[in-house]
């Protein structure tokens, strides 16, 4: 009987712990988040819109190329990438993975400047079209996927191809010992005008843009953050919350993370971290029987299940594209003047143009501070952690 007993007492406490870890732990994220956000009312719902007037739709900073087209430009993150040339100049900057549960890439996104120069870039994937459309961006690329090929191809986008463009428009740094060569491809920002300007796209923006707030004063500030964002292996990153500058100092892998061009550090103004699924793009998945698009109807036969096969070689991330999705919302996570707040994501898969919405647990748009927005996809399972002194 006492043997019986022990048994039970254990295998209780045992559930207890798996309730916690599997259930509890988010209640009790919930709950904080929520105290977060009553005690911080007044600076996230009650301030004045600050994005009147000649400012970007994007970051809502006042600058000179306030009504102009975004163009979106798809960057590695790859350690021997890195640093990368732009990102300190973009409006918006989004990461995704792009192998599940592995490698990320990104897309930054520049409307109030253009960088002198801007690199490395890669190859085009799917999940960032669909983005750059709601961004109402020209898309950038230097090469792409099959998938990604298949919508390029049918105009879905206005975009530009350095591949194609390569000695005209675009070309490779020096090598210096680290840099692949796909990894040295760049353009210089003069020449991104110029090739924009040549293809005839139009160039006055239609962007809706995003609502923004004044940043909280000084004193409403806390002392202290750090955020992780647990990308798998050396793609991992973090943020330092600066009181001071109200921003987020990023670290790639434990390494500070700065501008090729300037060495400036990389310090957003706001963070959204969103959560959707990312899976492999197998030829024995049935998108069809999901009422989706067939992936592999364009890919030829070598490249489906010969000796080239590409089945298993690029990803799929639930963000709500038009094509391959079933899912077109999800949780996020804001961080901005200091404090993390809870809400939702949303972009209609219906609607290739669709905007990116972030919004709050009341449903209401996020209000972000004028400044860069670092967007962080992360699939459920990995790690999102927000501290506080």
């Amino acid at each position: 009987m006492k043997q019986k007993i022990i048994i039970a007492v254990v295998a209780i406490v045992i559930a207890g712990i798996i309730a916690y870890l599997t259930i509890g732990r988010g209640v009790m994220r919930t709950k904080r988040v929520k105290q977060i956000q009553t005690e911080n009312n007044d600076v996230q719902n009650n301030l004045p819109i600050a994005n009147e007037g000649d400012v970007s739709p994007i970051s809502g900073l006042a600058c000179e190329n306030w009504n102009k087209r975004a163009i979106a430009v798809s960057q590695p993150a790859e350690v021997n990438a890195r640093p990368a040339a732009g990102f300190s100049e973009a409006d918006m900057v989004v990461e995704m993975p792009t192998q599940t549960s592995s490698k990320t890439r990104l897309m930054g996104v520049y409307l109030c400047n253009i960088p002198s120069d801007i690199g490395a870039i890669r190859s085009a994937r799917h999940d960032f079209i669909h983005l750059a459309k709601g961004l109402d961006a020209i898309f950038v690329h230097w090469g792409g996927s099959a998938f990604a090929y298949n919508k390029l191809n049918k105009n879905v986008l206005d975009s530009a191809d350095c591949m194609v463009y390569s000695g005209k428009y675009c070309g490779r740094w020096e090598p210096d010992g680290k840099r692949a060569l796909e990894d040295r491809s760049h353009i210089t920002g003069e020449n991104l005008l110029k090739m924009v300007e040549e293809k005839g796209y139009r160039t006055i923006g239609k962007f809706s843009g995003y609502p923004h707030q004044y940043e909280a004063p000084l004193e409403q500030r806390p002392e202290s953050g750090h955020l992780r964002v647990a990308f798998g292996g050396s793609y991992e990153v973090e943020y330092d919350y600066d009181k001071q500058s109200n921003s987020y100092f990023r670290f790639w892998s434990d390494v500070e993370d700065v501008d090729k061009n300037s060495g400036e550090r990389h310090s957003p103004k706001n963070i959204a971290v969103l959560f959707a699924k990312s899976s492999q793009i197998m030829i024995n998945d049935d998108f069809v029987g999901k009422g989706l698009e067939d992936p592999w109807k364009e890919i030829s036969a070598i490249k489906s299940t010969g000796s080239e096969s590409i089945s298993g070689r690029y990803n799929n991330v639930q963000l709500g594209d038009p094509w391959y999705d079933v899912s077109d919302s999800g949780e996020a996570h804001y961080y901005f003047n200091g404090k993390e707040y809870q809400g939702t994501w949303k972009k209609d898969k219906s609607d290739i143009a669709s905007k990116l919405f972030f919004y709050d647990e009341s449903g209401q748009e996020i209000k972000f501070v004028p400044g860069q927005i670092w967007v962080e996809i992360l699939e459920p399972g990995q790690r999102l952690k927000w501290t506080t002194e």
